[in-house]
């Protein structure tokens, strides 16, 4: 059988999968009107911290593809969600990241610091600064747990791979011996509270993303069907990079819509 024939929901990454920083990926908006035409189960989850659900809403309406806030998933969210789950009411933490990390947190009702708190939130921050490091190192060294919202070393945009979170959160670590719980891929708990939203089980759900090491890493350790596309940062010769190839590889986002539109004919 088709592996695109066993799918019938989709956690689709977005940086490198819909787009390139501000730049649209061919095929990408086609693909997800084919599953908005389909009434296909889909949910956009990005382990980009920097903007809120509006905004990345905003953002792919501009590139042609309407969603809802409902539709979006960020690490942002992800975090403040396991946050709320584990540690107490009104918790101190002391962030490092863009709007969409605070407003999340804040939105938790979490009491956001710049010294100290019983936690270090970290998500990529363009605006880093030597305080800003120093008084997460501080804290972590005195205690405080260390959250990192995701791994990713590099962020595609137009120009090419920038220094991603990961970066930020190994400056850390080399700094307080300290090793970061990560939220988004390819650890587990962006995908499983992905799947909650959804209301799925991994059977039939689907990954896709343009990170071998991330999305189909992820992907694999909930049991998800992996699609890897190759329109971001990964090529055919990272996926020997780890253990078990993913289900199913397209050249570009191009090439899965129209395999997607004509899967059943």
């Amino acid at each position: 059988m088709n592996v695109l024939e066993t799918i019938r929901h989709w956690l689709i990454d977005m940086d490198g999968v819909l787009y390139h920083g501000n730049q649209p990926v061919p095929g990408a908006a086609d693909f997800v009107a084919a599953l908005q035409e389909e009434k296909t189960p889909f949910l956009l989850v990005t382990n980009n911290s920097t903007l809120t659900p509006d905004e990345y809403v905003a953002k792919v309406g501009r590139m042609g593809i309407a969603v809802t806030c409902e539709n979006v998933l960020t690490s942002s969210i992800a975090t403040a969600e396991y946050l709320a789950r584990v540690v107490a009411p009104r918790a101190q933490v002391q962030v490092i990241g863009e709007n969409g990390l605070h407003a999340a947190l804040a939105s938790k009702g979490f009491e956001l610091v710049e010294h100290g708190g019983d936690c270090v939130v970290v998500g990529m921050d363009r605006q880093l600064t030597f305080e800003k490091l120093t008084r997460a190192t501080l804290a972590i060294r005195a205690g405080a747990s260390f959250v990192g919202t995701n791994p990713d070393l590099t962020l595609p945009v137009e120009e090419g791979q920038i220094p991603g979170n990961g970066a930020i959160l190994l400056a850390l670590e080399a700094a307080t011996g300290v090793k970061p719980f990560i939220i988004g891929k390819p650890e587990t708990a962006l995908l499983e509270i992905g799947m909650e939203r959804l209301g799925v089980t991994a059977q039939g759900t689907a990954i896709l993303g343009d990170r071998v090491e991330t999305d189909m890493l992820g992907g694999q350790r909930v049991g998800l069907i992996t699609v890897l596309v190759l329109s971001g940062v990964s090529t055919r010769a990272d996926i020997a990079k780890i253990d078990t190839a993913p289900d199913i590889v397209f050249a570009n986002m191009v090439e899965l819509a129209a395999a997607w539109r004509v899967r059943r004919i």
